[in-house]
């Protein structure tokens, strides 16, 4: 048993919330603007507010980076498959060349997304503000208003460069930035993993990759929630 207005642990026939005060059983009004502490609204959805630090905590930068290390290792895969087939002594030199020269593209690659990162985070005020809206049939990730038209500005202004310059690979993240919302249905969610530390909870669906922030407080009320009503996860 949970308090519906602040997420924290009741006892059974508990009237009053310990931490909060708030009766149990009683819900914000509908249209109460959420806070950062997860909050039962009337008609039945849990909202709340994440402000995260883009410079203390790693999340984002770790996403940026794996989807240009993936795309970056697609293309490798694709070259070094092409030039098995043309070159009858590519291994073990050959092979052992590429390897060498992917290894220091992906520090170079590092180098680049890290910068990037950076000014992405000062053009953000270091800070990454979502608001989730959750019931028991998902959870919608939405980054505020005024950061979502930031994002998509930003996010056009690289597609663009990347097209100028003939770059599919920076023309692909620009595009996928301008995404500032998601939303997992939980039926269809096959992985979840929870880092409390950092504070996400990472659902994996076909074609869906979400990722769910709650505070010290709310996180392990948030995660048992949605484990509860993902009934295909994978063992």
């Amino acid at each position: 048993m949970f308090c519906v207005n602040c997420g924290s642990e009741l006892k059974e026939g508990t009237m009053f919330c310990p931490d909060c005060g708030a009766p149990a059983g009683a819900a914000p009004a509908a249209d109460e603007l959420p806070g950062d502490r997860v909050k039962l609204c009337a008609d039945g959805k849990y909202r709340w507010v994440y402000e995260m630090s883009l410079f203390k905590n790693p999340t984002v930068f770790v996403l940026i980076w794996k989807i240009f290390f993936f795309i970056f290792l697609g293309i490798f895969a694709i070259m070094m498959i092409v030039d098995a087939a043309e070159w009858s002594d590519f291994f073990p030199d050959r092979f052992l060349n590429s390897l060498k020269i992917m290894g220091y593209f992906t520090v170079g690659m590092t180098v680049v997304v890290g910068i990037s990162y950076l000014i992405y985070a000062a053009i953000m005020g270091g800070k990454y503000i979502v608001e989730f809206e959750m019931d028991d049939e998902g959870v919608n990730h939405r980054q505020i208003a005024s950061q979502s038209r930031k994002a998509k500005k930003l996010g056009e202004a690289v597609a663009v460069a990347g097209a100028l310059s003939g770059n599919l690979t920076m023309t692909a993240a620009g595009i996928n930035s301008q995404r500032t919302e998601m939303y997992s249905e939980f039926s269809k969610v096959r992985k979840l993993k929870a880092y409390p530390r950092r504070g996400v909870i990472k659902l994996n669906a076909p074609f869906n990759h979400n990722q769910v922030y709650a505070s010290r407080e709310d996180f392990e009320f948030v995660r048992e929630y949605i484990v509860s009503r993902c009934v295909n996860l994978k063992k």
